[in-house]
């Protein structure tokens, strides 16, 4: 029986190979350029593109069950669906995907909505999976650590609500023991939810302190302007990217990324340890710089 991983080359997708092979699972990675593949030995690499059918059809002839991960693009949806149509052409029944906390409530933001849309599709199309939703990846903050430390500003737009972000490690973990979970059932499971949650729920102010005593100078917390955060992110990334950041930051500052009661217990069981912390990673970033 064959786990296929797709955005097998991201952060992400990476590690969650990693943790199968580690724990003997059979593994296959989608990849658009096998050139770049750089897997444990034993994993099966097959070329591949969510908009390339065939594809599709050769990565998952044979597979049991299927991680999926969608990069944000302007046409995630129309990928998510291709794959899911594809996939339960060839008899997968067991799937991981990886969504996003909160997709219900940031309705209006474009990479929210789509996945929204495709955890109906799940539903809607009898798989049998878990969706995971992901709050805001702790590793994003790499983007701006030479902000913080040149200039003693924190920029991102959390606002004051808290946001309840999460080690992407912790994230790749999750996901593959979920994988081995489903795989290794004798019948498919039921479809469940995990919010995927750091331990803390932190504010931008809660963010630039840790950053001063991290760094031991003073950081200010300085991202409520989403309109200037749009602009600056245009400088490095397409404008559609840019404006749906804008909107998710905008929902940062009117929602925040709350976790639900049990979130924090439930990921330390089921990991069996304590999960990674944004203060762990601002001492880690500064003692790597």
């Amino acid at each position: 029986m064959t786990i296929l991983v797709t955005g097998a080359t991201g952060n992400i997708g990476g590690q969650v190979i990693h943790h199968l092979v580690d724990r003997g699972a059979d593994v296959r990675a989608l990849v658009r350029d096998p050139s770049k593949a750089n897997f444990p030995a034993g994993v099966a690499v097959v070329k591949g593109d969510f908009l390339d059918v065939d594809s599709l059809r050769t990565a998952f002839d044979g597979v049991s069950t299927l991680f999926l991960l969608n990069a944000v693009a302007p046409d995630e949806f129309t990928q998510a669906l291709i794959a899911l149509n594809v996939a339960r052409s060839a008899g997968v029944e067991r799937i991981v995907y990886l969504s996003v906390i909160h997709p219900d409530v940031y309705v209006n933001v474009p990479h929210f909505a789509g996945k929204f849309g495709v955890e109906r599709m799940i539903e809607q199309m009898g798989f049998h999976a878990t969706i995971l939703r992901p709050a805001y990846f702790i590793q994003n903050d790499l983007t701006i650590k030479d902000v913080i430390a040149g200039y003693g500003v924190y920029p991102m737009p959390v606002g004051d609500k808290g946001l309840a972000m999460i080690d992407v490690r912790d994230i790749a973990e999750v996901a593959a023991l979920e994988l081995l979970r489903r795989e290794q059932a004798a019948q498919p499971l039921p479809i469940t939810r995990i919010n995927l949650v750091g331990p803390d729920t932190l504010t931008g102010a809660d963010i630039a302190a840790i950053w001063s005593d991290v760094l031991a100078r003073q950081s200010n917390y300085g991202g409520g302007d989403t309109a200037a955060f749009e602009q600056n992110l245009k400088q490095f990334m397409p404008p559609w990217m840019a404006y749906d950041m804008r909107m998710m930051g905008e929902r940062f500052l009117t929602d925040g990324m709350l976790p639900e009661g049990s979130d924090v217990e439930r990921l330390t069981t089921l990991l069996g340890r304590p999960l990674r912390s944004y203060r762990d990673f601002a001492s880690e970033t500064a003692a790597s710089a």
